[in-house]
């Protein structure tokens, strides 16, 4: 165990920007377990929060094996080599696709996601999850987030990274944070005292309070 719980790794990873220069920052949380690592980055900030939703597109036949990844702005990952590894036809994945296509847009209006930074212009875009494990989600994030803020400094922040995922992701960021990578450690969760299920409810409890904070 690394952290006691999601808060206390935002606060560490926290503690660290602060001593980088972020000009202009918005914090970007990939929900929802990346929501409350990120509020106490984004109070130490001071800046806008909001939510980025990515889905995992899973195996058809064994949905925690990650084959690709969802975004915003129709940003699709998909890797081949874990679809031939799975078992899995391109036709089989593309159903998955549209499941999770609808989840992701769900959660998009459940979350109000972009509502909450809307008409601010970044310098620079923080991405936070509560790990990264395969680093398919994180890729997707960071391609979305590149559509959406093509001018902007975009750096990945996570306090835990699983064998070399941060190495697949390092060229669609600008900029990693990754406290600790951990070969010993085959699940993000491993990393928590703390790692219940983080609610629809709470992820829009923890913006509202927050936007409330910056008025």
């Amino acid at each position: 165990m690394l952290y006691a719980d999601r808060t206390e790794a935002g606060k560490r990873l926290a503690d660290e920007l602060q001593k980088t220069n972020m000009p202009q920052p918005l914090v970007l949380a990939l929900a929802r377990g990346g929501v409350p690592v990120a509020l106490p980055i984004a109070r130490a900030l001071y800046c806008p929060l909001d939510t980025f939703v990515v889905r995992k597109i899973g195996a058809p036949f064994n949905p925690e094996f990650a084959v690709g990844a969802l975004g915003p702005h129709d940003t699709v990952i998909l890797d081949d080599e874990s679809i031939r590894a799975s078992g899995s036809s391109r036709a089989a994945v593309e159903g998955v696709i549209g499941k999770e296509q609808s989840e992701m847009r769900r959660r998009i209006d459940a979350y109000r996601s972009g509502s909450f930074a809307a008409g601010y212009i970044p310098k620079t875009v923080i991405i936070v999850d509560d790990g990264i494990a395969t680093g398919l989600t994180a890729k997707a994030a960071l391609v979305a987030a590149r559509a959406r803020h093509p001018k902007a400094h975009i750096v990945l922040v996570v306090p835990i990274c699983l064998g070399d995922a941060a190495h697949h992701v390092h060229s669609f960021a600008d900029e990693i944070m990754c406290l600790d990578a951990r070969t010993d450690m085959h699940a993000i969760g491993q990393a928590y005292g703390d790692f219940e299920q983080v609610a629809d409810e709470e992820v829009t409890k923890i913006l509202e309070d927050h936007k409330a904070r910056l008025l």
